[in-house]
């Protein structure tokens, strides 16, 4: 990989990472209700990938679909996850995504898993176990539970999609946006009383927000980490974007104050492991997953 490319997808990383920093001040410290947050976002990028929305991929309704699951319902659960669980958890715990998506391309699309994928996969489990453990026992936080609910959903958009052929970077983020618009807002609108209140209460600061979700995150970023899934081989693409949670850990503790101590040390460590041997193995839908998975936001 050349320097630059190299540079670049730092960059990427980057603007993954802040954007579940500011994912977590939106939702958690300045009150503006998750699913109405993802409906305003999810607006934005559809305005904006709008002349890229026809032709329609075939079979419409699949993408319409896909894009439910990788947009408003991971998304929804996401922000809502993040109103109480910690970027720092949720960026260790969203590493379910991986081994999700490997168990669910075996019996969706006939993949193998041999032992270095299994270990990968225990791993990544063991890892979020221990994230979640509590002397008492598992930590029943409901945040991090949406966050493992968010994984699944995003992993099985990913594998669904690797059922549509031909569908370039924008056109996916404009079905994406398009799709996930109108149920975002209907629930929004049901569940979140006061919701534009709060979010014209949040100021420039939240419209900020959304522009730098939306426009430099969906847009910007994904369409250059596509473009990069495209010049190299996913195996050395994927396991480099593991820099996201790495950042997203080292941003949370600075500044959102996330409690970080040994036992989150051990199952990060353990968790991203897993993600490594399972991302260094050859596999059909780890450069899209991977994409989603580092989707903290």
């Amino acid at each position: 990989m050349s320097l630059r490319d190299f540079g670049l997808l730092v960059l990427i990383c980057l603007a993954w990472a802040g954007s579940n920093i500011v994912s977590k001040l939106v939702v958690a410290h300045w009150g503006v209700p998750p699913l109405y947050y993802a409906a305003v976002r999810f607006a934005l990028v559809a305005a904006i990938t709008l002349p890229w929305l026809l032709p329609a991929p075939r079979p419409t309704w699949r993408m319409v679909l896909v894009g439910l699951l990788m947009g408003g319902g991971n998304f929804a659960l996401l922000f809502m996850g993040l109103t109480t669980a910690s970027p720092s958890a949720a960026a260790v715990v969203i590493q379910l995504g991986v081994p999700f998506t490997t168990v669910l391309s075996v019996l969706m699309l006939g993949e193998r898993i041999r032992w270095r994928r299994g270990v990968g996969i225990a791993l990544t489990l063991l890892g979020a176990v221990v994230v979640m453990w509590s002397p008492h026992g598992f930590e029943l936080s409901p945040g991090l539970w949406l966050i493992v609910a968010a994984a699944f959903t995003g992993s099985l958009g990913a594998v669904m999609m690797k059922q549509i052929e031909g569908v370039k970077p924008l056109q996916f983020q404009a079905w994406v946006g398009f799709s996930s618009l109108w149920p975002l807002g209907l629930m929004s609108a049901v569940m979140e009383p006061g919701q534009i209140a709060a979010g014209l209460h949040a100021g420039w600061p939240f419209l900020a927000a959304v522009v730098f979700s939306a426009l430099v995150v969906s847009v910007l970023a994904h369409t250059a980490y596509y473009g990069l899934i495209q010049r190299y081989e996913a195996n050395l693409i994927a396991p480099l974007t593991l820099m996201t949670p790495l950042f997203t850990i080292g941003m949370g503790v600075v500044v959102t104050h996330d409690h970080f101590d040994l036992r989150m040390g051990i199952g990060a460590a353990l968790a991203l492991l897993g993600v490594l041997i399972i991302a260094l193995r050859r596999n059909q839908v780890m450069p899209l997953l991977m994409s989603i998975r580092n989707r903290v936001q």
